[in-house]
């Protein structure tokens, strides 16, 4: 028997794709010499699947610590926050580590690699937690390596590589997992402009290949990489705009 939908008959329902994360009126507040500091206000945000957006605004618009909550770093005081449509604040310590680990890839300014490991060992850091063979673990590791152009890298310690490379070991890293999203904290902040292009490119490639990217960054030239520039003042989203191209005329 043929089957009927809403839409006629023979035809399957559509498929609703979630939001990769979904914000529903976030806020966070800090005590500071006795006053409330609001540092988020009521933030509503939906970022899909493959989306490449930029998180902008002046010092102390709320970028980092809406970075942080996107990265379950830390919790909101009201409203709530949905990965992959689950939500956050229904998870306990042990789940929402392996949140952390699986489902988000973090990049930070400072790289953060262990200085004693190869950028291979680096690479293989967050699929310690995870079950499967040392030669699968190397198998990924390597991989993703070669996805940023470092395989000739992977025995090299973090104090034998540049600069560019030892953010490209950080991403790699934030790859291995194969995660929902990869945030990425002021990427390029202590990179000369050439290598902050290289990184860049990267980033778009990675976008091209089907990621789904935030970056929090201050520069012009940053933002004018992603398709979508969401800008914060006083912990409230006052700009939220697509862009052709990856162009757009928001100033930070």
């Amino acid at each position: 028997m043929m089957a009927i939908t809403a839409d006629g008959p023979g035809t399957e329902p559509p498929v609703i794709e979630l939001p990769v994360i979904e914000l529903r009126g976030i806020s966070k507040f800090y005590q500071m010499a006795g006053e409330t500091f609001t540092a988020l206000a009521d933030i509503d945000l939906k970022v899909g699947r493959n989306d490449y957006l930029a998180l902008i605004g002046p010092s102390g618009s709320g970028k980092s610590t809406l970075l942080n909550m996107l990265g379950c770093l830390d919790t909101p005081d009201q409203g709530q926050y949905l990965l992959c449509g689950q939500p956050v604040a229904s998870l306990d310590e042990t789940a929402l580590a392996q949140v952390r680990n699986q489902q988000i890839g973090f990049i930070f300014q400072s790289f953060n690699l262990l200085p004693r490991l190869t950028a291979l060992q680096n690479v293989m850091q967050p699929l310690l937690y995870r079950v499967m063979s040392k030669q699968e673990r190397l198998s990924r590791a390597m991989a993703v390596l070669q996805r940023v152009g470092l395989t000739d890298k992977a025995q090299h310690l973090p104090s034998q590589l540049s600069g560019g490379q030892r953010q490209r070991v950080a991403i790699a890293r934030a790859l291995v997992t194969e995660p929902a999203v990869l945030l990425g904290d002021e990427p390029t902040g202590n990179l000369d402009s050439k290598t902050t292009a290289s990184i860049m490119a990267l980033f778009d490639e990675l976008h091209a290949q089907g990621q789904t990217i935030i970056l929090v960054t201050h520069e012009q030239e940053i933002a004018d990489h992603c398709r979508r520039v969401v800008r914060l003042v006083d912990g409230r989203i006052v700009a939220d705009r697509q862009q052709q191209q990856g162009r757009s005329a928001l100033a930070v």
